[in-house]
This record gives structure tokens, sequence and C-alpha cells, in this order.
């Protein structure tokens, strides 16, 4: 891992490096160590994901070209054909007992101006994005 250093040559470095840069600045440079570390593992992921696209990439392709096949060029009218009638539809409640409910529910919703998410009337922020509702 340390290329042949044994622990004599790393206390040498570490003292080294410590009369260099001081005993305030270790921190310092620690820090931006790991920051460089991090950002060349970001590179180098971002790096393979470029070289192979994800699976999920290729469904999301397969499905948006497979619409544009399924639709045909030309559509056959035929007019010797019978009409399709709709049977009537049986309300199960009157139409007039849902909208007063309709109406309730759409009274206690509160949405968001930032997100447009649904909150509650009695709500002082979105449960979305925390912003504050008037």
């Amino acid at each position: 891992m340390f290329l042949g250093l044994g622990i004599p040559e790393l206390v040498i470095i570490l003292v080294v490096v410590l009369i260099i840069f001081g005993p305030k600045n270790l921190p310092k440079l620690g820090k931006s160590l790991g920051k460089t570390v991090k950002s060349v593992r970001e590179g180098i992921y971002e790096g393979e994901a470029e070289a192979k696209p994800d699976t999920a990439d290729k469904a999301e392709e397969a499905a948006e070209a497979a619409p544009a096949q399924a639709i045909p060029a030309e559509v056959e009218v035929v007019e010797d054909a019978e009409p399709v009638v709709a049977a009537p539809a049986v309300a199960a409640e009157p139409v007039a007992a849902a909208e007063p409910v309709a109406a309730a529910a759409s009274a206690e919703v509160v949405y968001c101006t930032k997100c447009g998410g649904e909150n509650e009337a009695s709500a002082a922020f979105c449960k979305h994005c925390g912003n504050k509702l008037n």
C-alpha cells in the first residue's frame, strides 16, 4: 500500500511535513488534501459513467423510441361498420351530493407558491420545501 515504506520512513516524512508547514497549518493541509482526493474520485466516477451509459438510460431511450414506432402511419376508416353505442351510465349517488364534498376538500388544501405542494390549510410552512405559506 505504501510502496515499500516502513514505519521509520513514514515517521520521517511526517516530521518533515510538520517542520515545513507547522502545527497550526496541518489541519488546513489535511482538509485540502481530503477535498482534492474527493474531487479526483468524483472525476473518475463521472468518467466511468460517461464511458458506460446506465441501463436505466438505455431503457428510457427505448421507451421513448417505442411509442413512435407503435403509431401507425395511416388509419383505415371502415364506413360500413355499425356504430358502437355506449350504455347509459348509472350513478350510485346523485352528482349534487359529490360537489359539496369536493368544495370542502379544496377549502382545506393550500398550495405552496414555491414548489406547488399540497398542504393543509392550517399549516404555516410547506411540508415539501419548508417555504412559508400565506
